[in-house]
């Protein structure tokens, strides 16, 4: 249904709109006992980033979704920048740069757009990409999105952001507002705007893969979680837009309901690790170690959201991980392009892969910040605290096993009617995991009374804190691997940081600038006589 074509309420707008509401409440809660000081300013640009976004999804003009849009950034900004200190004003203002920038992508690629088609509605009869300019219109429209989302090459912010700010904002903005905008305007495309040929579909395919193993290997060797988690959620954009690289219904759902499945376990982590800083003081691996004694209940909601961003079953995680798989193996049973085949391969194990390494990082998260022996004593957080990590905890639960029962229909609606095939069957294996888990529960209290307690000891030798392995060395040994030695070393160097190269190309102008200008007269009137020159050969030639 729409109102006089400016917009739409569909079923896709709709259950988007419906998230962003429900995020904004919850991380509502969880900022009245976590922020303390400007909170007239806090709530003002939440309020205002809540209002903006909801004018992105239900807009169908497409220069008011750029207005819009081009809103968000100055919100975003404002709220990192807050509780301004040096890291944060700097990291404010890249976020800003390189999202505020990608909005003229958007603007040009939308100009591109209406040019080829003379329409200023993003649903009407879309465009099918046979040329260079449809080609380009449609991706440069899409570097806004990875811009917002956080994918290959315009992600840098993200970790950044996430080390300096504060949790609800981290949570609020990349962790789930950013990603649903910047994937629903991607589904928009895929699924009204634009038909992809062979080449787009490559395209996505190739940097949704480098997106999952880029960021989870630089995620695997950071010693601060809440930049650990910050990688973590570039690499699992990844997953989105390898879903709708595949261009088909079923690929297109699985992208949309991994994009509502990260934000949910996303903002469940960093609501979580806010807990840990604010019950602590620090989110350094080094200083934190069994704090699941003092904070059980954000251990347990850290633990399901960390199970469920794996893809473990049967979380949410696991079942749309699944249906990325699904659409991508039906991609190429479709295709019959032999390069879009080894693309489509290349993609099935980069996914596969990220996943076992997303798992690994947090085996070293889970272990090192709530298992272990305590260093010091802590309480759990306040009730108000854990009303949302619990809630969204849930969610990661109901939409693993009963996905198909709760949020596939509506997610069909809103893309199309799909199918799934495979042998997975949620009911059945969740009751087989509680069954052994039972058992296990079972065996535990009947050999109770034969276990002794007995100190810590490796080898017969007694440890202490000074001996204990440290966590945050987990992995350390992957940077020392000839393979990838030269690739962190220059990723530390922010080689791979589109925005520090470009800043160094422009430093580089300047300076070359500062060198012509150098307020010598007769240098001055050389420029000006050679100018006269040119000029004179551009017009009389």
């Amino acid at each position: 249904m729409r109102m006089g074509n400016i917009f739409i309420f569909d079923y896709l707008s709709k259950l988007v709109g419906f998230f962003i509401v429900l995020f904004t409440l919850l991380i509502f809660i969880y900022s009245l006992n976590f922020i303390k000081t400007k909170k007239k300013e806090y709530y003002y640009w939440m309020f205002l980033t809540f209002l903006s976004s909801l004018g992105v999804v239900f807009s169908n003009h497409l220069f008011l979704i750029t207005i819009f849009w081009g809103y968000l950034g100055l919100t975003l900004f404002m709220l990192i920048n807050l509780y301004s200190d040096q890291n944060k004003a700097s990291v404010a203002k890249k976020t800003f740069i390189i999202v505020g920038g990608s909005d003229g992508f958007l603007l040009f690629g939308i100009l591109l757009y209406i040019y080829l088609t003379s329409r200023y509605f993003i649903v009407e009869k879309p465009l099918v990409i046979n040329s260079a300019l449809s080609f380009l219109s449609f991706f440069l429209i899409a570097l806004a999105c990875f811009a917002k989302a956080g994918c290959i090459p315009l992600h840098t912010w993200i970790p950044e952001m996430a080390e300096v700010t504060e949790a609800p904002t981290v949570a609020y903005l990349p962790a789930s507002l950013d990603k649903l905008l910047g994937i629903y305007l991607l589904v928009r495309l895929i699924k009204d705007a634009f038909i992809l040929d062979d080449f787009s579909k490559a395209i996505l395919l190739i940097l949704g893969s480098l997106t999952i193993i880029a960021a989870v290997m630089m995620a695997l060797v950071q010693h601060n979680i809440k930049k650990l988690l910050g990688y973590h959620a570039v690499s699992q954009v990844g997953y989105m837009v390898l879903g709708l690289g595949c261009s088909t219904v079923l690929g297109l759902a699985a992208g949309l309901f991994h994009m509502l499945n990260n934000a949910i376990y996303k903002s469940c982590l960093f609501l979580g690790v806010g807990n840990v800083q604010k019950q602590s003081g620090s989110v350094e691996f080094e200083n934190l170690s069994g704090l699941g004694k003092f904070m059980p209940a954000t251990f347990l909601f850290v633990l399901i959201a960390s199970l469920s961003i794996s893809g473990i079953p049967p979380f949410n995680g696991f079942v749309s991980k699944w249906m990325v798989y699904q659409g991508l193996v039906e991609l190429f049973k479709l295709s019959t392009s032999f390069t879009l085949k080894l693309v489509i391969l290349f993609s099935l194990v980069s996914a596969l892969v990220g996943s076992s390494l997303t798992l690994a990082s947090f085996l070293k998260l889970n272990a090192g910040v709530f298992l272990g022996q305590p260093k010091e004593k802590t309480k759990e957080a306040s009730f108000t605290l854990l009303i949302s990590p619990f809630i969204l905890s849930l969610l990661c639960i109901i939409f693993g096993i009963f996905a198909f029962h709760t949020i596939l229909p509506f997610i069909a609606k809103a893309i199309g009617e799909f199918s799934t095939s495979g042998l997975w069957r949620p009911m059945q294996a969740t009751n087989l995991i509680i069954l052994g888990i039972l058992l296990g529960f079972i065996i535990f209290i009947i050999t109770s009374k034969k276990r002794r307690t007995s100190p810590i000891f490796i080898g017969g030798e007694k440890i202490d804190f000074q001996t204990e392995a440290k966590v945050s060395d987990f992995y350390v040994n992957i940077r020392e691997l000839k393979v990838l030695k030269n690739i962190y070393r220059l990723a530390e160097k922010k080689f791979f940081d589109i925005y520090e190269q470009t800043k160094n190309l422009s430093f580089i102008f300047i300076k070359f600038l500062r060198y012509l200008h150098n307020g010598v007269l007769p240098t001055y009137l050389v420029w000006c006589l050679l100018g006269a020159l040119w000029l004179f050969f551009i017009f009389f030639r």
